[in-house]
């Protein structure tokens, strides 16, 4: 990933993380928004090599990056921190969280590989193609990766949507966060009811 991607990765990141307040000078650095959220695993100098067994569960919501390994994705700061997130949602939230850390490697998936799980590449290799009628991890709009550009436009000829790169991606990412996110907080009561009125009868 070149220089002047990476710069414009950490000026969208930069955009959502200045909608929420900055963390205390004096905030110690185990506790406290962003400090919490730092990358719990060692440093890594290589992430991408079983990063499912590495990064079992996305952080930031609990889900299962084996089970989503079609929308996973893997980010490795300049300081070896990685986090395995299972989409780009949860990505965007990564980047805005660890906004003091710059992003060195950031890899996605191949929707259209037939190879389980589907193979991360980096992202400046890869087609988006976005507001399909596919289904996504934790997003309304679709975000789907692939590798070759003429699989996407076929993609695109039967599911609809718009193409793009990534940081087209991830831009709609941040400017969805907010219906994302109540949609999210709807799946998850409903999950909860439903789990409920399993126990009572």
């Amino acid at each position: 990933m070149n220089r002047r991607d990476l710069l414009k990765i950490s000026a969208l990141a930069g955009v959502a993380a200045a909608v929420s307040n900055s963390a205390s000078a004096e905030a110690c650095t185990t506790d406290g928004t962003p400090n919490q959220f730092i990358p719990k695993k060692s440093p890594d100098a290589n992430p991408l090599a079983g990063d499912i067994d590495k990064y079992p569960k996305c952080p930031y919501c609990g889900m299962d990056r084996k089970e989503h390994n079609k929308t996973r994705m893997l980010v490795q700061y300049a300081d070896d921190l990685a986090d395995g997130v299972c989409s780009i949602h949860c990505l965007a939230l990564s980047l805005s969280l660890n906004i003091d850390r710059e992003p060195k490697n950031i890899w996605g998936p191949d929707f259209a590989a037939e190879q389980e799980p589907r193979p991360l590449l980096p992202v400046d290799r890869l087609i988006y193609l976005i507001g399909a009628d596919l289904k996504h991890a934790m997003t309304k709009k679709s975000k789907h990766s692939f590798a070759s550009a003429e699989v996407a436009k076929s993609f695109q000829a039967k599911h609809g949507g718009n193409l793009g790169n990534f940081n087209d991606a991830l831009r709609e990412s941040y400017l969805g966060m907010s219906e994302d996110v109540a949609q999210i907080r709807k799946n998850r009561e409903e999950r909860r009811k439903r789990a409920m009125q399993k126990q009572q009868g």
